[in-house]
């Protein structure tokens, strides 16, 4: 078998210039970075709420130990039990799966985990919380759950009311594991872009769960964590007085498209930087009009539209191949091998794609901090 070849992957050196990194690279503006971390920390401790960082945008346990010690994060949110590992194995003690585990393995090892760290799961099944009690009183360890319901998003999640009532009583008696509260994110209003539209949908979420919880203090549960809300919504559950916790993921970088949404004046939201990029050169100027950057699919996704060039009105990134991504440059103005900075149309998945975050400062990479999850999807 051929050994694979080390150190290759790695695109800059700190200390190196900006302009010297090796494209296509993930970038941080670690000015921009560092102002979203402490604005949202602003926010939630004026609000007197947690906010439970989500790492599913970033997958990186550098910058999930950022959060927590710089952006008063109280722990960290992801998606798949082998994120959870991972950051944990590189120092976070709070993690919560904002998931579904019901693959017997899996709830073996998140078991497993609980042993090394606090860890909490969504559940939305009486038969998921037996054989999350079986594994955790294998194992010796508490498994905390937090009842997730559908408040409008239509994925994961029971309904509101008797259905998570049912639920929560059963984890509350079985062995190893504790109810800690309510899991209520929805994700379909994040990207919706009218104001009013996103907050008609966060109300009827908030009254969900607040009719919910009055269910379960009839009964004696009470509710340690009420979680949920995205970059798009954040505002509105953590000034709801019924949230706790809130799971921003996205708010440390920005992409294209949470930029397209608005605020009650009708403007983009503004509150939070673009941070992340994609470094890109110039590859080729054989066509008249256009050039032709060394970005493609393959350094980025493109589910929520085309990347957008950071700072230029002149130039204008229009489609991509593999390999290629063609830019309209109707004057002529670029030249072979110059730089440019773009911003993705979806930063999580665009981050996935990459081995290595390049944090930059006044043109110089400062640090490369390894996006430490990349690939755990199961």
């Amino acid at each position: 078998m051929t050994k694979p070849v080390v150190g290759l992957n790695i695109p800059a050196e700190v200390g190196m210039a900006l302009a010297d990194v090796s494209t296509p690279a993930l970038i941080i503006d670690l000015d921009a970075f560092e102002k979203n971390v402490k604005t949202m920390g602003i926010f939630i401790k004026d609000k007197g709420i947690r906010h439970r960082a989500h790492a599913k945008t970033h997958k990186s346990a550098d910058i999930a130990l950022y959060q927590m010690e710089n952006g008063g994060a109280c722990g960290i949110c992801c998606q798949k039990v082998s994120e959870a590992e991972t950051l944990v194995a590189g120092g976070v003690g709070d993690v919560l799966v904002t998931n579904q585990v019901v693959d017997p393995k899996k709830i073996d090892r998140l078991a497993r985990l609980a042993g090394k760290a606090r860890v909490l799961v969504c559940v939305d099944d009486l038969g998921n919380v037996d054989d999350l009690s079986n594994a955790a009183t294998r194992y010796a360890v508490n498994i905390e759950c937090l009842v997730e319901i559908d408040c409008g998003a239509s994925r994961c999640g029971v309904q509101w009311g008797q259905p998570a009532l049912e639920i929560a009583i059963k984890i509350a008696a079985s062995d190893g594991l504790t109810f800690s509260g309510i899991q209520a994110y929805q994700g379909a209003a994040q990207h919706v872009r009218d104001f009013t539209d996103r907050k008609a949908r966060i109300t009827t979420a908030v009254q969900q769960v607040a009719d919910t919880i009055k269910m379960l203090k009839q009964v004696n549960l009470e509710c340690d964590i009420i979680g949920g809300a995205g970059t798009g919504s954040y505002y509105f559950e953590g000034t709801s007085g019924v949230y706790n916790e809130i799971q921003c993921g996205s708010y440390i970088f920005m992409d294209a498209d949470y930029q397209r949404i608005k605020d009650e004046e009708g403007s983009f939201i503004s509150e939070f930087e673009n941070s992340l990029f994609i470094w890109t050169s110039i590859m080729s100027r054989a066509k008249r009009d256009q050039a032709i950057c060394d970005a493609g699919l393959k350094a980025q996704s493109l589910d929520s539209g085309l990347p957008v060039i950071f700072g230029r009105d002149d130039i204008e990134y229009i489609k991509c191949s593999d390999e290629h991504g063609v830019i309209s440059d109707p004057a002529n103005v670029l030249e072979l091998n110059e730089k440019l900075k773009l911003i993705p149309g979806h930063c999580d998945p665009t981050c996935n794609v990459y081995d290595w975050y390049v944090g930059v400062r006044g043109g110089v990479v400062e640090c490369l901090w390894p996006v430490t999850a990349r690939g755990m999807a199961y």
